[in-house]
């Protein structure tokens, strides 16, 4: 298997993932800053044109960033970021879903269709007037989140699982670019701490973030 990535919060995560795995694999770079993902070859590849993506030994393509995590999980299933049993990845992946589609997908499109309006506007349908509305509901959610933290080491409970990475790679990157950590959410403020101090938080920075100046 070979891990196409690039710069950005998603790619992130699966380097993440690998990191707390401690898988390693072959990897390519794609250029999404130049906007190479959303042109051929790299289409022809992924249709999809986002990254990150997996080339598979027989060269398949999968893409989506939960779909590589997954099977990676699947192929490593040691040490278990989504459960080691039926029950126990039914709960991990129930925070998966809500974490996705309550806040980061929120979070994500507040920050293309306002302070990366100029890179995405020709890239994807942007909504500008929807930006503001649409960060006041992940920081909703993150507020309902911390009220079900408690004393949770991690969103599931003791263990580090996939929705805690999924949710971390998008706070930390999102935080430079208009939405701030709210220091009022004393359960999250304490998790993305306890997260952010794990080494597989600074391993899976791309290279160039500094340059870029945000956390991807």
């Amino acid at each position: 298997m070979k891990l196409i990535h690039s710069f950005g919060p998603n790619p992130r995560v699966v380097r993440m993932f690998m990191a707390e795995k401690g898988i390693t694999l072959p990897s390519e770079e794609v250029d999404i800053m130049a906007g190479d993902n959303r042109k051929s070859p790299y289409l022809q590849r992924n249709p999809g044109g986002q990254s990150p993506a997996l080339e598979l030994d027989d060269g398949t393509i999968v893409a989506e960033t939960a779909v590589i995590c997954e099977l990676l999980e699947e192929k490593h299933p040691t040490p278990s970021l989504i459960g080691k049993t039926a029950e126990e990845r039914a709960h991990s992946r129930t925070w998966q879903r809500r974490v996705e589609l309550n806040i980061t997908e929120n979070m994500y499109n507040g920050f293309r269709y306002a302070e990366g309006l100029q890179l995405f506007k020709d890239r994807m349908h942007c909504l500008p007037n929807a930006a503001a509305d649409l960060k006041t509901i992940a920081q909703e959610k993150l507020a309902w989140l911390d009220g079900l933290m408690g004393d949770k080491r991690f969103i599931c409970g003791s263990q580090i699982r996939f929705a805690d990475i999924t949710l971390y790679c998008c706070m930390d990157f999102a935080k430079d670019v208009g939405q701030p950590l709210n220091p009022a959410l004393k359960n999250i403020s304490a998790w993305y701490e306890r997260v952010n101090a794990r080494p597989s938080a600074t391993s899976s920075l791309h290279p160039a973030w500094e340059q870029v100046k945000m956390r991807g």
